[in-house]
């Protein structure tokens, strides 16, 4: 059966006009992260590392009377902050691509979520089996179960129309299924000092959201006045803050009832996409990608922490997605994406180990307060870097299946 008459086929060959946005601005996006992140290592080990410290620990506060009293360092801004208007583009995307997009079927889950479950696997379990001597360290285990869509699709489109555009679909749907983990993880495992008490309160702005979504509501400024008090509640719980933006962005009504015809989901999916590409993401990696590497030899990469990301993200990704992703289409579970190779699939399961942004943040919250921010910060570079480059490499030397030639270009 050719492509023109394979209906899968043709399906996984179509790329929306909106999907081809999410891309691009991904992909360039992916480009202003590594240029922040690689201005982060030059401050950190110049002569002005001093100013960039104490740019990272410039003091913000924000109080609301007696009832509201937060006070937090730039840096911590930034993760608690900014990284929920980050999850909370991550709930939209995940809310629409289950309701109406490429993860809307059984058969269109199958693929990217079995392997998404192997990317997250297997890279913990050698991590902490690298790290099984020091008990200390393995509260990191999740560090390399993570993947940086924005940076993985970048590297992705410097191959331009060499790459099959279901190739781009399987990437985005596995790094969705990686956030989602991701999500869980840092619910279940990352969330300290928790307070009963005031985690009690958020039960009322959640009822609010649900309320409003069943009423009809389709003005945004209320879901996101209720997701702002739902944040603070959240913050002063003990659990993360990114969570009550995920929370709110799946009370954000997808199907269209605005006036002016748009999907109130959609649009602020659109209106947030340029923002958290171009600032929230590039900001948070260069407050903490700055790693100084003053003292530092081979010997570092050999640390039990750093060996244990870098090994996680390099082989473990490689390993458990693309086990995974042969597995599902051996056994009949889900067919080979159009146009792709085994070749290509490796490729996939090559760049999902580059964490970057997404490391980093768990890695903050595994080893909050402790000494391990250069090893964390190392092994996740290192890893990144060289996932990015086997991923490259790998899919610039696939070939395209004669019989599945490839027309469409993003």
């Amino acid at each position: 059966m050719t492509e023109s008459t394979n209906p899968i086929a043709q399906k996984g060959a179509r790329i929306s006009a909106a999907f081809k946005d999410f891309l691009h601005l991904e992909s360039s996006g992916g480009i202003v992260l590594a240029f922040a992140a690689l201005l982060a290592i030059i401050a950190a080990n110049s002569p002005w590392q001093d100013i960039y410290q104490g740019f990272l620990t410039v003091p913000g506060a924000v109080e609301i009377g007696t009832v509201v009293e937060i006070r937090k360092p730039l840096l911590l801004w930034v993760n608690d902050l900014w990284m929920a208007i980050f999850f909370f583009l991550i709930g939209l995307e995940i809310k629409r691509e289950f309701m109406e997009g490429e993860l809307s079927s059984l058969g269109q889950v199958a693929l990217p979520g079995i392997a998404a479950i192997g990317g997250m696997v297997v890279p913990a379990l050698i991590y902490a089996a690298v790290n099984l001597g020091s008990p200390e360290n393995l509260n990191g285990w999740a560090i390399p179960a993570a993947t940086d869509i924005a940076f993985a699709l970048a590297v992705l489109s410097l191959m331009g129309n060499r790459v099959p555009s279901s190739l781009k679909i399987l990437l985005l749907a596995i790094a969705i299924f990686d956030d989602l983990g991701a999500i869980l993880i840092i619910a279940i495992f990352y969330t300290a000092d928790l307070s009963p008490m005031v985690m009690s309160l958020a039960i009322a702005p959640v009822v609010m959201l649900v309320l409003m979504n069943l009423a009809g509501v389709r003005n945004i400024v209320p879901y996101v006045l209720v997701g702002g008090i739902l944040w603070v509640i959240v913050l002063k719980s003990g659990v993360h803050a990114t969570l009550a933006g995920v929370i709110t962005a799946f009370a954000i009504p997808l199907t269209v009832k605005r006036a002016s015809g748009e999907s109130p989901l959609k649009l602020l999916e659109h209106e947030l996409h340029v923002w958290v590409a171009f600032l929230i993401l590039p900001t948070f990696a260069f407050a903490n990608a700055g790693v100084s590497l003053a003292g530092m030899g081979f010997d570092s990469l050999t640390e039990p922490v750093t060996l244990g990301i870098i090994l996680g993200l390099l082989v473990g990704k490689q390993v458990g997605i693309f086990g995974m992703l042969y597995l599902t289409i051996r056994v009949g579970w889900a067919q080979m994406p159009s146009g792709a190779t085994w070749a290509h699939l490796y490729g996939v399961a090559a760049l999902a180990g580059i964490g970057f942004t997404m490391s980093l943040f768990i890695g903050g919250l595994a080893f909050e307060h402790s000494g391990f921010e250069a090893p964390i910060r190392m092994g996740v570079l290192v890893g990144s870097i060289a996932s990015a480059a086997v991923g490259f490499l790998v899919i610039r030397m696939a070939r395209r299946p004669k019989e599945l030639p490839h027309t469409e270009t993003a």
